[in-house]
């Protein structure tokens, strides 16, 4: 991922080395912000009402007034600047609370900061990697079905995997897997697909969602079911969401191989080959 051109800031397009803010500015300080991330294919956004709806409300939950409509007409202004206009991209999000003194409580009239920046990125038709994951704890806070700014535990346990030659880490919370460092997670036992339940312990992702509604119209039965870390041997396929990394296998899970050759299971490649098709109609 590069830096990049233009960045949007309050208001103001301008290079990234002119986007400055505030020392003072919470986000910088508490990581008191939420983000939203949208990918831009043929010219539109993959189901930007769910990411909008999804902005929204994480600034809803902590209290952040700011009305995202706001942002529509700024944002095709920011790829015009950026000269992305129609073209494949990513948009990335960021609205904090704003500029005030440091201390835990905030004042009511405080300003938010709204910064977006956006960089080419050209997605595969269908995510080929077949990947090697790693199983931690999940020791992050009990909220993360809100997507803040705050990401030092998923940025941890993400390096963990880094440094492990590993795609992702997946966690699990009291016996059970919960979600990975920055997807979704999704297991398939005799051909029915197993996933946690969009409570407050995982953030609902967006690609998740579709995976719901393909799961719908492909009659391939759903269900919001926390699996064990003791029935890992039990599992037939494995996969992972999210808005970049679309739906991609899962080969092994720490030393439990799924797939001997790098195959993909039937479930995961029937949903592959429906998520490649609504790309091109949404």
């Amino acid at each position: 991922m590069k830096y990049p051109d233009k960045v949007y800031l309050n208001g103001n397009i301008v290079p990234p080395e002119d986007a400055k803010i505030s020392v003072f500015d919470r986000g910088f300080i508490f990581g008191d912000g939420i983000y939203e991330v949208m990918v831009q294919i043929d010219g539109k956004f993959f189901y930007e009402k769910a990411h909008f709806n999804r902005l929204q409300e994480g600034l809803n939950k902590i209290n952040i007034a700011f009305d995202t409509s706001n942002l529509l007409i700024e944002i095709e202004k920011l790829l015009s600047v950026a000269e992305l206009t129609g073209k494949d991209c990513l948009l990335y999000i960021q609205i904090t609370r704003g500029v005030a003194p440091r201390q835990h409580s905030y004042p009511s009239d405080i300003v938010p900061t709204i910064m977006m920046y956006a960089v080419p990125k050209v997605l595969p038709q269908i995510n080929s990697v077949n990947a090697k994951v790693i199983t931690r704890e999940d020791f992050r806070w009990s909220r993360c079905d809100i997507k803040m700014t705050s990401l030092l535990g998923n940025v941890m346990l993400n390096e963990e995997a880094m440094q492990h030659q590993c795609f992702e880490t997946i966690l699990h919370r009291d016996g059970f897997f919960t979600e990975a460092s920055h997807c979704n997670v999704f297991f398939v036992k005799d051909g029915v697909v197993l996933t946690h339940p969009a409570n407050e312990l995982i953030l609902d992702g967006i690609t998740r969602q579709v995976v719901f509604e393909l799961c719908k119209s492909l009659d391939i039965e759903i269900r919001e079911t926390p699996v064990s870390i003791n029935d890992i041997s039990e599992i037939d396929e494995a996969f992972l969401t999210g808005t970049s990394t679309q739906i991609a296998s899962i080969q092994q899970i720490d030393n439990h191989i799924l797939y001997k050759e790098n195959k993909i299971g039937p479930v995961t490649q029937k949903l592959q080959e429906a998520f490649l098709k609504i790309k091109t109609i949404n």
